[in-house]
């Protein structure tokens, strides 16, 4: 009996769908019974080229590998790097490589992907100009960036965007050149495009759009800048084109396979090409319905499909089409869409939000009976992994809660159980909500389904689907707590967030570039601990400036339409006259409305980001500091009028306050601290509503701890009493340092307390008796915090490149931001806002009372 030849299958190309394809193959057991050979083009096997750009911020060509260790040689799968196919005979059924290598397929797969699209002009071949594709492209302009000082990337698309991100990290002045008449058209509307525009252009780059590129202007072979269709110039040492990709199918062409006229090899729903023995998937593929699909999600699709019509396996309806949504962070900022994003359908309603100044823009795609039919997302995405799946049904809630933010709509209570079974929640990998429901935990689900492996926009649903975690870590970065975290960085000086992720973060998360959780929280102890490990300071210097909460990035709280609020401090709430008019005329010259606060102390709001310079030099010429309304730190220190005029008073509550405001002023802590001194025990200052309230009685002071006032009212504990001035002093210390070391992230020092095992008594005992030996070491750190302080807004105001960021256009510095806006109320001012539009096409305007109709 004659054993039937082992059948060949030979891949051409090893990108991420190819890669795909090949674990497609080896679920199927197809690698078990043929023999699988890979020609890849790259020097290295598939990485992941979704992140490409994370190589910047740290991460290895090996971090980015696609191909788990041993996959290769575990199913018996012949890999050639380095080494493209150059011909195909389809006659003969050969494929040969560049090496000279001839290959026998039986089967024949092609992956071969895309190539980046140079546009046609003078000088695009001169030194400094490249292209924004592979790791090696990636080499080279970072190799050249060395030299340069200004970078220009050609293309505003989700690419280009990724390039300018790129340039921008490396140091360079960055320019973005979209010939469209908005960044990312193909996924977002015009309403996005501008939220996005400006986000952008607050990050220091230069956007034209609008304009094409005539003509890279060379000196000696070398670039030195562009001419634009527009008539205008651009100065620049490098160029990186990433204006679009077209499908590589000239092998194909070659050996005479079907392409389309406008490129791409031509496949069937099973992914077949002309000649049933070849095979075409991912972005050389054009598939049935007449597309090129440069997604990862759609390419993956088809790797199973032809994965599945190899095995000889039922595969439906094969590949026909596919859902172009995408989630995506660009130079920071989140970018989705999905769905009819742009509203084509005939009837369809547009439900927007928009807050042009905070960078957000939201709006939903309704037909006439309220389905959900897409959306376009920038600037926050959160919602984008429920709203998704709920695409073509409608909504449990109406669409206008969907988008306006918390506080100015209902409350929505739209979670994952809001979704049916068969909903898709991972895209990348076509995973449905039921799937991932049948596995209890992430890392699970990801070796089950892949689900949360492509792009991971989908993660925070699956996270949701799944029981409650028994991982403590900080977040999906650090497997530790942020006690744990604050322990490494003082015992280890650890004085980076960069080096404290390459040495402690989760393996996956090494090298990267961390997440809304950890960065601001890594912040802040950075922040806390910075005299004692001997890091800087000032939180917008170098790399802290990135890992800062938005109020902190100008030192101001902003408000609902996009101007910022002006807090000095004023210790105790005791103030002179002198500095009371000086308020008054800078409230005055400036146009803003002035409230009283319940700290005390008098809030400016109404500022422009470009005002707030001149605003803190007439503060701080009048003896005033930040009073740190913007960060997680003290805020105020209040008190009643005590003993000095109060006829019930038996201590100096002012006097006290003011020493304990000036001893703590500027301590980041994991979230914001109240205090307050009453002269008394009537408690005028409300002192047992505070993180650590003081009372005074006739032989000293009673020191009371975890109160709160908010939204979840609690009752301070007394910790001690009758305490001399010096041990109330002593143990605040030791009690605010006790509490900034074992806190977790965003948790007051009520919940703290509470949480805290043994509760007040174990409290008393660490702080009061010292019964870990530690009092001496949260002394010293209270002790460099004090010496170290310094003004933030003092030493922003003395340093001009520290004020370059206070404007609101980078590229006219000297133009406010027109869309601040206000309307008169009361002899002052309130917001002028627009927050919703609903309608068709044109939109209509819904505005809030009181606020003008535009």
């Amino acid at each position: 009996m004659t054993t039937a030849p082992t059948p060949t299958i030979v891949l051409v190309g090893h990108g991420m769908v190819g890669q795909r394809f090949l674990e497609a193959l080896a679920d199927r057991g197809v690698t078990e019974r043929a023999r699988v050979v890979v020609l890849c083009e790259e020097p290295r096997p598939a990485y992941d080229r979704v992140q490409l750009t994370s190589y910047f911020s740290g991460r290895t060509p090996d971090d980015l590998s696609m191909v788990e260790d041993g996959f290769m040689a575990r199913h018996g799968i012949e890999l050639y790097t380095d080494d493209p196919a150059v011909t195909i005979d389809r006659e003969a059924r050969t494929v040969t490589a560049r090496s000279g290598r001839v290959v026998a397929y039986d089967t024949l797969v092609l992956a071969t992907g895309s190539y980046p699209f140079v546009p046609p002009v003078p000088g695009k071949d001169a030194r400094g100009c490249f292209v924004y594709r592979t790791i090696e492209d990636l080499l080279a302009i970072e190799e050249y960036a060395k030299t340069a000082t200004t970078g220009a990337v050609v293309g505003g698309g989700l690419l280009g965007l990724e390039a300018a991100g790129a340039l921008k990290g490396l140091g360079l002045d960055t320019h973005i050149v979209e010939f469209a008449p908005r960044l990312m058209p193909v996924q977002v509307d015009e309403g996005g495009g501008a939220a996005l525009l400006r986000t952008i252009e607050q990050m220091g780059l230069t956007v034209h759009t609008g304009t094409g590129t005539q003509e890279v202007v060379t000196t000696d072979g070398a670039v030195t800048g562009m001419k634009l269709s527009d008539g205008s110039e651009v100065a620049t040492d490098m160029v990186v084109f990433s204006a679009g990709v077209r499908p590589r199918d000239q092998l194909a062409r070659d050996c005479g396979l079907d392409v389309g006229e406008r490129g791409g090899i031509a496949v069937d729903e099973l992914c077949r090409t002309s000649d049933p023995a070849v095979f075409a998937i991912g972005e050389c593929a054009l598939a049935t319905d007449g597309r090129v699909y440069g997604l990862v999600a759609p390419g993956y699709e088809m790797a199973q499909t032809a994965a599945a019509v190899i095995a000889e396996e039922e595969t439906g309806n094969g590949f026909t089409g596919a859902d172009m949504s995408t989630k995506l962070k660009l130079l920071g900022v989140d970018v989705a869409s999905f769905g009819d994003a742009h509203g084509t359908a005939d009837g369809c309603l547009d439900v927007v939000y928009s807050d042009s100044r905070s960078g957000i823009y939201k709006k939903l795609v309704v037909d006439g009976e309220g389905r959900l039919l897409g959306g376009v997302l920038v600037g926050d995405a959160e919602s984008y992994g429920m709203l998704r799946p709920l695409t073509g049904s409608k909504p449990p809630v109406s669409p206008e809660q969907l988008v306006l933010p918390a506080g100015v709509g209902a409350p929505v209570a739209l979670g994952p159980s809001a979704l049916p079974d068969d909903a898709v929640i991972c895209s990348c990998h076509n995973v449905t909500k039921h799937a991932i429901t049948q596995c209890t935990s992430l890392p699970e689900v990801k070796k089950c389904t892949k689900a949360g492996t492509g792009c991971g926009s989908c993660v925070k649903v699956i996270e949701k689907l799944l029981p409650a975690a028994t991982d403590k870590g900080l977040c999906g970065c650090f497997s530790y707590t942020r006690s744990e975290l604050y322990e490494i960085a003082r015992t280890l000086r650890v004085t980076s967030f960069a080096e404290l992720l390459d040495s402690h973060g989760r393996d996956a998360a090494k090298g990267g570039e961390g997440c809304e959780v950890c960065k601001p929280t890594v912040g802040s102890i950075l922040a806390s601990l910075a005299p004692t490990i001997g890091a800087g300071g000032y939180i917008l210097d170098g790399e802290q400036a990135a890992l800062q909460d938005t109020n902190d990035h100008h030192l101001a709280n902003l408000q609902r339409n996009g101007s910022y609020s002006v807090v000095p401090r004023i210790p105790g709430g005791e103030i002179t006259p002198e500095k009371l008019i000086v308020i008054g005329e800078v409230a005055r010259d400036f146009g803003l409305y002035t409230k009283i606060t319940g700290g005390q102390r008098i809030d400016l709001f109404g500022a422009r980001v470009d005002q707030l310079p001149a605003i803190w030099t007439r503060l701080v010429d009048a003896g005033f500091e930040s009073g740190h309304a913007y960060g997680k730190a003290l805020r105020t220190v209040k008190s009643c009028v005590g003993q000095t005029w109060c006829r019930y008073g038996v201590q100096d509550s002012v006097k006290m306050a003011i020493q304990l405001e000036l001893r703590y002023r500027g301590l980041r802590a994991p979230h914001k601290l109240k205090s307050a001194v009453s002269g008394c025990a009537r408690e005028c200052a409300e002192a047992q509503s505070k993180d650590f309230g003081v009372i005074a009685t006739a032989n000293g002071w009673n020191l009371y701890v975890g109160g709160n006032g908010g939204a979840t009212p609690r009752h301070a504990d007394l910790l001690a009493q009758d305490l001399s001035d010096a041990e109330l002093v002593r143990l605040i210390d030791r009690f605010l340092m006790f509490y900034i070391r074992t806190a977790d992230r965003l948790e007051r020092t009520s919940t703290w307390l509470e949480r805290l095992e043994g509760g007040l008594d174990h409290l008393r005992d660490v702080v009061v008796h010292d019964s870990l030996g530690l009092c001496d070491e949260l002394e010293a750190l209270m002790a460099a915090h004090v010496a170290d302080y310094q003004d933030e807004w003092a030493q922003t105001l003395d340093d001009p490149e520290r004020l370059r960021r206070f404007v609101s256009f980078v590229n006219a510095p000297e133009t406010p931001d027109p869309t601040v806006r206000f309307v008169p109320e009361r002899d002052q001012i309130k917001p002028d806002l627009t927050i919703l539009t609903i309608g068709t096409k044109p939109l209509g305007t819904q505005p809030l009372e009181g606020a003008t109709s535009r």
